[in-house]
């Protein structure tokens, strides 16, 4: 499983993620431009020490990232799709992907999305931070899947982690 960042703008939010991806044995893929230099000192306090242990692959465009993910599933998560995550059945190779804080992804990367869910909220309010976001899913993905770092199901059913 991987975590797809479209054209981020805010440094800290993907310091989270590689922070996230890290600790959980989850590649990120940053789809370039970002908003930001990569060697923000912003990026890097959210990332703290992690960052060298992230699997990060930097792609130019996402032109360059879609033609390199099969056979993978791409799932955009986006506040417009229709169907809950929750509802959705996960696969060990999927790629999440988030896209831009500001405005999410344009409606050309939406519609090649043959995956788009959403996370359910209350009505009044528009949108979770995208790094809460990407960790709410990607922790019901991998609770699916059983996929992480060194996860252990014994050692978790022992620690009542499940």
């Amino acid at each position: 499983m991987r975590l797809a960042l479209y054209q981020p703008e805010i440094p800290q939010n993907t310091g989270t993620l590689m922070r996230l991806g890290a600790c959980v044995g989850v590649g990120i893929d940053i789809i370039e431009p970002c908003g930001f230099i990569w060697d923000d000192a912003r990026l890097k306090r959210a990332g703290m020490d992690y960052m060298d242990l992230a699997n990060v692959k930097r792609h130019p465009s996402w032109e360059e990232f879609s033609s390199k993910i099969a056979p993978s599933r791409l799932i955009l998560l986006d506040t417009k799709a229709t169907l809950d995550y929750l509802d959705f059945k996960f696969q060990p190779s999927d790629i999440l992907m988030v896209g831009q804080e500001s405005d999410g992804v344009p409606h050309d990367v939406f519609n090649a999305c043959p995956h788009r869910l959403k996370i359910s909220m209350l009505s009044g309010v528009r949108s979770l931070n995208v790094a809460i976001a990407a960790s709410m899913v990607l922790g019901e993905a991998l609770r699916q899947t059983r996929k992480g770092a060194s996860y252990d199901s014994n050692a978790a059913a022992k620690a009542n982690l499940i």
